[in-house]
């Protein structure tokens, strides 16, 4: 007859599991970026609902760019950088220089920082003449950059924005991945609840 103690011995021994191998910390989370990195980019930014147009020159960019804005009231597209302003106004593209009309946002552009093929993230920081409300606030964030800003990995886009600002990091660095995205309620996809509903990158 087996006792009370033998009883509770053989139950523990049938639940105990046997103990995983520790991780391995080298392996690759990401699979090898493909190049060119403009491609790669915009395949990975384009299947989290991001979009992107590559272009040859900054004119054919800026043309098209007029043409995308023709949606929205001048007054309500915001830009607040300089070397973009310059750019806009050269293009004659309209555009609110008085970010503090936040509320009225329909649009903003901006630059960025760098650009992460592996992730199709967009790298920002308050360093930039727009500040943090730009990334944020226009419920459609178009944003200018050049090829010369991609990277291939987290890693590299990391390394050199700690180059640049070798003398005093911003302090904000963030990844932009995608447009706003929540499923908070009902596990329903909903963008824009917390950000803007587009996020669009011109490469040039």
């Amino acid at each position: 007859m087996s006792t009370a103690r033998e009883e509770m011995l053989k139950k523990l021994s049938t639940s105990v599991h046997p103990v995983p191998e520790p991780p391995d910390f080298e392996q690759q989370v990401f699979p090898p970026v493909v190049f060119p990195l403009e491609q790669a980019f915009k395949s990975q930014l384009e299947a989290i609902n991001g979009k992107v147009l590559i272009f040859q020159s900054e004119t054919e960019l800026f043309n098209s760019l007029k043409t995308l804005l023709q949606q929205f009231q001048t007054e309500n597209i915001f830009c607040s950088e300089p070397e973009i302003m310059k750019d806009l106004v050269q293009f004659e593209i309209g555009f609110n220089k008085y970010a503090g009309a936040a509320k009225k946002m329909e649009a903003g552009i901006t630059r960025c920082e760098y650009l992460v093929a592996q992730t199709g993230s967009v790298m920002v920081s308050s360093a930039q003449s727009g500040g943090r409300q730009m990334n944020i606030f226009p419920p459609v964030h178009i944003v200018i950059a050049t090829k010369n800003q991609l990277v291939a990995t987290l890693e590299e886009a990391y390394s050199m924005i700690q180059q640049k600002y070798a003398e005093g990091l911003p302090s904000q660095i963030a990844l932009v991945t995608g447009p706003s995205r929540t499923a908070d309620i009902e596990k329903t996809l909903v963008l824009g609840a917390h950000g803007p509903r587009e996020l669009w990158v011109m490469i040039a």
